[in-house]
C-alpha cells in the first residue's frame, strides 16, 4: 500500500481507504480530463474531507461503481436525447458527493455530440442541491469551442466568472478568478486542444470590467504561450484608457509589444487618442512617429485625434500642419476632420479661416452636417452676431437638417445675454415641441438669463421644472440663482440657496464666493464678508484679484480708506499684481475722498508697470481733478486720453463741461458740448443738469430753457434740481411770470418744489 493510503487507512480505517481508491479509479477512467487532483472534491483540510465521506457513505460503493459500469456512450446519448431523466440509474445520483466527477465523465462521453453535452450540462445544473464545479464549466467550454459553438462557450465561461463574483467571499466554493485559467489549462486535453478558448476567457474578463484580472490572465497566458487575439487585447487597452488609467494603459501596451503582438493601427489609435485627450501631446507625437517608423500607416482616426488635440490647445499652426500631412499621405479628410478644424478656428475667434475650411469641405463634396452648422451658430452667438446665427439656423433647416440640443442652447443663451428674453423663450418652446430634452446646459442658460434679467419668479418656475425632469442642479445653476437674488437685493434668500447648495454636497468655487462677496459689497454689508473669506481660507480657495478689487472699491465707497489700503498691501504681499479694475477702484476711491495726489501717484505707477489706463481710469481721475479745481490737469488728461484713441464717455465730458462753466469759460464749455454731440456721446440727466445749471448761472436762460425741452423730447425726465436752476434764475431776473409757468409745469409732472424756491417766490 502506498504511503498516502497507509496514512489514510490508519487514520480513518478501511472504508475511507476504499473511498480514496474509488476516487483514484474514477480519475483513471477520465485521465485525459484531469491532470491535477480535483480540489473541489478533496479539500486540503483532511477533516473537511472526512466529514464529506461520512455524509455520502450511506450510498453503497457498489451502486456507484455499478452506475459507472452500466453507462456506455450510446446509453448516455439515448437518455439525454430522449430526456429520460427519471432513468433508474440516475436515481440518487445527484445526492452523491461524487456527482460532479460523473457529470464531467458524461460530458466527455458526449463530446462528439456537443448539443447533447450542453443539454446534459444544463439539466444537471437544474438539480436541487447540485452546483457545477469549475472543472465542469471548463470541460463544457472546451467541448463547445472545439465544436465551433463559440457563442455558447463564451456564455458558459461568462457565467463561471460571474458566479465567481457572486461567491467571491466563500473561497471554499469556487477558486478565485485568476485560478480559472489554471483549471482551463489543466482540462485542455478534453478534445483536440483549441487554444482560442483561452481568448474567450480573456474576453469575458474584459467584458465584465475585470480589467486588472484580465491583465493578470494575459500575463499567465503569455507564459503558457497562448496569447489572446490582438483584437481582444485592443478592447482591454481601450477600456484602460476609458477608465482614465494611463499607468495601466501604458503598461499593458508594453505587455502586448513584449508578448510579440505587433500593434495595429487600431492599437496606436487607442493610445494616441488617449494621450491627446489627456493633453499629453509630446507622448502622442512620439507614438505617432514610432507608428510610422514601424511601417503602420496612420488613418483618418489617427490624424483627427492629433488635429483635435492641437486645436484644443490653441496650436492652430500645428493642427494645419497635421491636416496638410494627412492629405499628402493620401488619407482623405472626412466630415469629422473638417468639423474639428472649424470648431478650433471658431473657438479662437478666427472665423474667416473656419469659413475657408467650410468652403474646402464643400469642394470635396462633403455636406455640412448638424455639428458643422451648430458650431458656426455657437460661434456667431458668442461673438454677439445674433443675426448671422439666425441666418445659419434658417439655412440649416432649409437643407433638411434638424437642430439639436446644442444648437438651441446656443441661441437661447445668446438671446438671454442681449436681453431678448421673449425670443429666448420662443426657442425653448420650439425645442420642447421638437421633443428635445432640456439638458443641464440649457437649464443653466435659462436660469442665468432669467436671473440676470431680474425675472426671479420665472427662474424659480424653471428650476422646479428642472427638478421634475430629474435634472440635478449643478454649481453654475446655484450661482445664477444666488446672483439673481443678490441683484434683486434679496440677500436672505440668496444665503438660503447658498446653504442648501452646501447641504447637497456641492462645493462652492471661487466664482460663487466672488459673486456673493460682490452682492454683499453692493448692498453695503461689509460685515458679512469676513465669514466668507474665512470659509474660503478653510477650503484652501485663494482670494482672487477680482475679489480684492471688489472689496477695495467697497471700502473706499464706505469711506474706509485704511481698510482699502490694507487690502491693497495684502494683495501685493501675496505677489498678486493689481489689475486695471483694481487701479480703477483705487484711483476712483482716492478721488472721491479728495486725495487726488495719491490717485495721481497710483495712476503713474500703473503706467510704469506696463498697464494702459482705460476709459474708466481716465474718467475717474478727470472727475477727481475737476472736483478739486485742477482744471488744467484735467484738460491735459482729457487730451492724452483722446490722443490714445480712447473715446471719452458721458461722465468725462460732463465733469469737464461742469468745471469749465464754473470757471466762467462759457464758450469753451459749449465747444466741449459740441464735441460731445459730434462724438455721438449721449446726454444723460446729469449732463443736462450741468449744462442747464451752467447756462443759467451765466444768464443764458433761453438756451437753458431750450435744453430743458430738448431733454424732455429725447426722453430724459428732468428732476427738481433742473427745474430749480431755471426757476431760481428767472426769479432773480424778475421774470416771475416765467418762474410761475415752470413751477406749475414742475408740479404737473409730480415733482415737489423745493421750499427755498417757495419762500423766495413768496
Amino acid at each position: 500500500m502506498e504511503p498516502m493510503y497507509e496514512l489514510i487507512s490508519s487514520f480513518f480505517g478501511f472504508g475511507v481507504t476504499m473511498l480514496f481508491l474509488l476516487r483514484r479509479h474514477c480519475l483513471a477512467v477520465s485521465s485525459s480530463l484531469f491532470t491535477p487532483p480535483c480540489r473541489s472534491l478533496f479539500p486540503k483540510n483532511i477533516l473537511t474531507w472526512a466529514n464529506n465521506f461520512f455524509y455520502f457513505s450511506r450510498y453503497p460503493f457498489s451502486s456507484t461503481c455499478s452506475f459507472s459500469n452500466n453507462f456506455d456512450r450510446e446509453t448516455i446519448k439515448k437518455i439525454v436525447l430522449e430526456e429520460k431523466w427519471d432513468d433508474y440509474r440516475l436515481v440518487g445520483f445527484f445526492d452523491s458527493a461524487l456527482a460532479p466527477i460523473w457529470v464531467s465523465k458524461i460530458l466527455i462521453e458526449l463530446k462528439q455530440e456537443p448539443v447533447l453535452a450542453l443539454k446534459w450540462f444544463k439539466w444537471a445544473e437544474s438539480q436541487n442541491g447540485f452546483r457545477h464545479t469549475t472543472e465542469n464549466y471548463c470541460v463544457i467550454a472546451h467541448i463547445l469551442f472545439c465544436s465551433r459553438m463559440y457563442v455558447d462557450s463564451h456564455h458558459v465561461l461568462k457565467k463561471l466568472v460571474s458566479l465567481n463574483e457572486s461567491f467571491k467571499n466563500d473561497t471554499k466554493l469556487l477558486p478565485s478568478c485568476h485560478h480559472i485559467l489554471d483549471i482551463l489549462w489543466s482540462t485542455r486535453n478534453v478534445c483536440v486542444p483549441g487554444y482560442g478558448v483561452f481568448d474567450v476567457l480573456f474576453s469575458v474578463l474584459v467584458e465584465l470590467g475585470r480589467l486588472e484580472e484580465a491583465r493578470e490572465c494575459f500575463l499567465k497566458m503569455r507564459n503558457l504561450r497562448v496569447i489572446p487575439k490582438p483584437r481582444s487585447c485592443n478592447v482591454l487597452l481601450n477600456k484602460f484608457t476609458k477608465a482614465a488609467d494611463g499607468f495601466l494603459a501604458k503598461k499593458f501596451f508594453n505587455d502586448m509589444v513584449g508578448a510579440g503582438i505587433a500593434p495595429s493601427v487600431f492599437t496606436y489609435n487607442i493610445m494616441i487618442g488617449y494621450f491627446c485627450k489627456e493633453g499629453d501631446l509630446r507622448a502622442a507625437e512620439n507614438l505617432f512617429v514610432r507608428m510610422k517608423d514601424m511601417g503602420v500607416s496612420p488613418d483618418v482616426v489617427t490624424y483627427n485625434s492629433l488635429i483635435d488635440a492641437y486645436g484644443k490647445l490653441g496650436e492652430l499652426d500645428n493642427a494645419v500642419c497635421i491636416y496638410e500631412e494627412m492629405k499628402e499621405a493620401g488619407c482623405s479628410p472626412d466630415i469629422i476632420t473638417y468639423n474639428i478644424l472649424i470648431n478650433c478656428f471658431c473657438k479662437y475667434e478666427k472665423m474667416p479661416l473656419a469659413f475657408n475650411f467650410l468652403k474646402e469641405m464643400k469642394e470635396r463634396c462633403l455636406k455640412p452636417n448638424v455639428v458643422t452648422y451648430s458650431t458656426f451658430i455657437d460661434a456667431f452667438c458668442k461673438e454677439g452676431m445674433l443675426e448671422q446665427a439666425i441666418k445659419f439656423f434658417v439655412d440649416m433647416r432649409r437643407v433638411g437638417l434638424t437642430p439639436n440640443e446644442f444648437t438651441y442652447t446656443s441661441l437661447i443663451d445668446a438671446n438671454f445675454k442681449v436681453g431678448n428674453i421673449d425670443d429666448a423663450l420662443k426657442f425653448v418652446k420650439e425645442m420642447l415641441e421638437a421633443a428635445l430634452e432640456l439638458n443641464i446646459v440649457t437649464y443653466t442658460a435659462m436660469l442665468d438669463g432669467l436671473c440676470e434679467g431680474g425675472k426671479i419668479k420665472e427662474a424659480e418656475e424653471v428650476f422646479r421644472a428642472m427638478l421634475n425632469d430629474e435634472v440635478k442642479p449643478n454649481e453654475r445653476i446655484y450661482t445664477a440663482f444666488i446672483h439673481g437674488y443678490l441683484k434683486a437685493k434679496r440677500t436672505d434668500e440668496a444665503m438660503v440657496i447658498f446653504q442648501k447648495m452646501k447641504e447637497n454636497n456641492i462645493k462652492p468655487d471661487l466664482l460663487l464666493y466672488g459673486t456673493i462677496i460682490w452682492g454683499l459689497c453692493n448692498l453695503g454689508k461689509l460685515e458679512d464678508v469676513d465669514p466668507l473669506l474665512n470659509e474660503m481660507k478653510e477650503r484652501n480657495i485663494e482670494v482672487s484679484d477680482v475679489i480684492y478689487s471688489t472689496l477695495i472699491d467697497a471700502y473706499f465707497k464706505a469711506g474706509k480708506d485704511m481698510e482699502a489700503r490694507n487690502l491693497l498691501s495684502e494683495m501685493q504681499e501675496k505677489g498678486m499684481a493689481p489689475t486695471i479694475v483694481t487701479y480703477s477702484s483705487i484711483i476712483n476711491g482716492f478721488c472721491k475722498l479728495g486725495l487726488v495726489e495719491e490717485a495721481i501717484s497710483h495712476f503713474s505707477f500703473m503706467k510704469s508697470s506696463g498697464l494702459q489706463p482705460n476709459v474708466v481710469v481716465y474718467t475717474s481721475l478727470i472727475d477727481g481733478l475737476c472736483k478739486n479745481k485742477r482744471i488744467e490737469d484735467a484738460k491735459k488728461l482729457f487730451l492724452e486720453m483722446t490722443e490714445k484713441g480712447l473715446i471719452p464717455d458721458t461722465i468725462a465730458y460732463t465733469s469737464l463741461i461742469d468745471a469749465t462753466f464754473k470757471e466762467g469759460n462759457v464758450d469753451e464749455a459749449l465747444d466741449l458740448v459740441k464735441r460731445m454731440t459730434e462724438s455721438g456721446v449721449d446726454f444723460d440727466l446729469h449732463a443736462y443738469t450741468c449744462l442747464i445749471s451752467g447756462l443759467s448761472r451765466c444768464g443764458r436762460l433761453q438756451q437753458a430753457k431750450d435744453l430743458l425741452y430738448e431733454m424732455i423730447e429725447k426722453g430724459v425726465h428732468p428732476d427738481e434740481v433742473v427745474y430749480g436752476c431755471l426757476i431760481r434764475k428767472y426769479y432773480e431776473f424778475g421774470n416771475r411770470e416765467e418762474s410761475d409757468v415752470l413751477l406749475n409745469e414742475m408740479t404737473e409732472r409730480g415733482l415737489a418744489p423745493f421750499r427755498i424756491y417757495k419762500s423766495e417766490l413768496e
